[in-house]
């Protein structure tokens, strides 16, 4: 159930869709849900337009039901009846469960299929009950007491309502429609309906999950604890797949994000998207990843970022590297302090040392670039390729103004402003002649 507005939350944003780490919260549930069953459906309301779209492209095999008016939980599944009437059991799940896992999610299954009860009410044993609804056991029935409705006793209990129900199908078809909105809202709760199949004598039980799985995020202060649990749940398990963080309350890392064994990561570090780092490799203090491949025994030193780019085996980059768009380094290249590397290709041992600015050029295998260097690619209307071949060593504050070509083992002098082609094994100087004025400074005193 993914329809509510999640007004608590202060934003445009549906509930179902507010960021946890760097996806969005419903993403995690679907995620435990897809691993258990082939038939989902999420069923959209309020912003369902956004939730359907963020579905559609993200879980193509989940259908998306709508529930135009929310008139409650009730009504919803009443909403979804011509999806589900044809299963032979029901699994409600609200939408804001990120943290619920499919082994959770499975246990609960088994225990429903073992006891076969017409309805099973998911619960948990809340340290602060707060306004949860209360589960009151009472002559092997099941009923759920809402908070303003509880006696002081009542409210005592600590067993809580979780908002998730299993159902015997049929069974739930025989007291749906009994369902009455005769409340203070107007609304039609699915609690009532298991007071419904008390009354026909049906069984009811109350299976107890984790609180740590199973507690609602309806403000952005809720999210947040989601997602500080959820990042330490994806830390712990890396780390006992062999990778070394020094400062793991410093870290943070995708869900999407894999890391091989023998990766060293040390405080402060993000790693997002679809990130992926093969063995060995160091990440330095401060770096940011995001979609970024890091092949084996790679070394960025510190406050690196790199974006939808790659490096290959050996590399070693920073401080204070920008890597973005699609570049890649090659083994054994190197981008040193001070560097950003746009859309380019930089071939195996080549060198960007620092102060430098490669976008949109390929540089060949040993190539060497001074410091200051820039490859002026943008002309005021398109990108312009730079092309460097191999063995060339280019002198520092050289301005490449793309469209460039440099053939192999060429060689520009420092300060070079280079804007024609330069032939294999040539040195290139593209500067003014040095002049000299002798006395300029004591006549520009007496002036």
């Amino acid at each position: 159930m993914a329809a509510g507005k999640g007004t608590r939350m202060k934003s445009n944003l549906p509930k179902v869709l507010q960021p946890l780490l760097d996806r969005s919260m419903i993403d995690y549930l679907l995620r435990s849900v897809v691993k258990v069953s082939n038939d989902i459906a999420v069923l959209v309301g309020s912003g369902g337009e956004q939730v359907e779209e963020h579905i559609l492209n993200n879980f193509s095999n989940i259908k998306v039901l709508w529930q135009r008016e929310q008139l409650g939980t009730g009504h919803a599944v009443k909403c979804a009846a011509d999806w589900w009437q044809e299963l032979d059991d029901l699994i409600v799940l609200n939408g804001d469960l990120p943290l619920l896992t499919s082994q959770t999610l499975n246990n609960l299954i088994n225990k429903f299929n073992s006891n076969r009860p017409d309805c099973a009410v998911i619960t948990f044993i809340a340290e602060d009950p707060a306004s949860y609804g209360r589960i009151i056991r009472e002559n092997n029935n099941i009923r759920i007491v809402e908070f303003k409705d509880a006696s002081e006793s009542e409210r005592a209990v600590k067993e809580v309502n979780a908002g998730c129900y299993f159902f015997n199908v049929k069974s739930l078809l025989k007291v749906i429609d009994k369902l009455k909105n005769d409340n203070a809202q107007g609304e039609y709760y699915l609690p009532d309906v298991l007071t419904l199949m008390n009354s026909e004598n049906m069984r009811v039980e109350a299976y107890s999950a984790p609180e740590s799985e199973m507690g609602g995020v309806n403000t952005q202060a809720e999210l947040a604890q989601a997602g500080d649990v959820m990042r330490r749940r994806i830390l712990n398990f890396w780390m006992a797949q062999g990778v070394r963080m020094l400062a793991p309350e410093t870290v943070w890392i995708s869900a999407d994000a894999e890391l091989a064994s023998g990766v060293v990561i040390m405080p402060n570090v993000q790693i997002w998207g679809k990130s992926k780092i093969k063995e060995n490799s160091y990440i330095g203090s401060g770096c940011i990843l995001n979609d970024a491949l890091i092949g084996e025994n790679c070394e960025l030193v510190a406050n690196v970022i790199i974006e939808n780019s790659e490096l290959k085996n050996f590399v070693k980059a920073g401080p204070f590297v920008y890597i973005r768009d699609n570049a890649c380094l090659d083994d054994y290249a190197f981008a040193g302090k001070f560097v950003e590397i746009k859309n380019s290709h930089i071939g195996m041992n080549s060198k960007v040392p620092h102060l430098s600015y490669m976008g949109d050029a390929v540089l060949g295998h040993d190539v060497n670039i001074g410091a200051g260097t820039i490859t002026c690619n943008y002309d005021g209307v398109n990108k312009n390729k730079t092309i460097i071949g191999d063995n060339c060593f280019v002198g520092s504050d050289t301005m490449f103004v793309a469209p460039a070509q440099v053939g192999d083992n060429a060689t520009t002098a420092a300060g070079s402003v280079i804007t024609g082609p330069v032939p294999e094994n040539a040195l290139a100087v593209g500067r003014a002649r040095q002049v000299n004025i002798e006395n300029w400074t004591k006549l520009k005193r007496k002036k």
